[in-house]
């Protein structure tokens, strides 16, 4: 790790790594789309596009507003030609392992008792971060089957980014958020026992063996434990100001046949309101890999 610009004690490497990162940064939705003719079947210059944008921003957004929304395959071939193969499977997901994330609706229905089932908004986090480290959740795909009638937006803003950010600030604020207590996640009760344990660990990480950064991260106040020191929780409310108000925060509104690829990066979501005719749908697909883009041929 003594090369990685991660590594504090490495700062001239982080210094040519910021600037690059920076200079390269999208601002704004558009520079993340990349239309697709069968995002099935991607071409080589399409491969390379998502590369691209992957590359700058941990994150892309596809359109395919030809094909029908709908079909499920479109989110789950894609996924496979960009190296998402160990999709996370939970109880509240569809047979196939992915999630279908629209409001809930039916009295008594249990997904209307977690946030992503309803039509409230959604804070900054990263998917997963109650996961145990061995489950860490590394890539993600958001693929838009309905949009709503108003509303539900999401915020976008990669990781590196506000690590960039709180780094800037105080290089002390990313060795507390690096300490493996850092966040804890309460355990959560069910009627009959522990339906899941107590979690903690760090909110930035370095993997040992690709040397990429990865974070886990929630901005609710409930079921959540931060470490009491001073550091950490001046920590924790800088980050909470940078998500606030950077200006690298990305807003993009999906709609039908568009989709969200990314190495599992903050995000948030707007509450919104469903018609009819506009009942908000989204395939979400959580992956213990993160995206690959090996050599293509021509």
């Amino acid at each position: 790790m003594a090369s990685s610009p991660f590594d504090l004690a490495n700062e001239s490497g982080y210094r040519a790594w910021r600037d690059a990162k920076l200079a390269a940064y999208p601002r704004s939705a558009d520079a993340l789309v990349v239309p697709l003719a069968d995002p099935r079947r991607l071409s080589a210059d399409e491969f390379g596009a998502l590369e691209s944008r992957c590359a700058r921003a941990n994150m892309a957004i596809y359109s395919a507003p030809h094909l029908p929304a709908a079909d499920k395959s479109i989110p789950h071939q894609l996924a496979r030609q960009l190296g998402l193969v160990r999709l996370e499977g939970n109880y509240l997901a569809d047979e196939d392992g992915l999630s279908s994330i629209t409001p809930a609706g039916d009295a008594g229905n249990a997904r209307g008792d977690f946030i992503p089932y309803t039509h409230k908004p959604i804070n900054w986090h990263t998917d997963g971060y109650y996961n145990a480290l061995d489950r860490r959740i590394l890539g993600m795909t958001l693929h838009c089957a309905q949009d709503a009638e108003a509303g539900g937006e999401n915020a976008l803003l990669d990781h590196e980014i506000a690590y960039l950010q709180l780094r800037d600030v105080n290089p002390d604020f990313v060795v507390a958020l690096m300490r493996p207590d850092a966040m804890t996640i309460p355990a959560r009760m069910d009627e009959d026992n522990v339906a899941r344990p107590e979690q903690s660990g760090p909110v930035f990480a370095v993997d040992p063996a690709q040397g990429f950064l990865y974070m886990r991260y929630t901005a609710r106040t409930r079921s959540i434990i931060w470490k009491g020191d001073a550091v950490t929780q001046a920590a924790v409310k800088t980050l909470a100001d940078i998500l606030a108000g950077s200006e690298y925060l990305i807003s993009a509104r999906l709609r039908p046949g568009m989709g969200l690829i990314c190495n599992n990066v903050l995000h948030t979501r707007s509450a919104f309101s469903d018609s009819p005719r506009h009942r908000r749908l989204l395939y979400r697909g959580r992956y213990y890999d993160r995206l690959s883009f090996p050599a293509r041929p021509q």
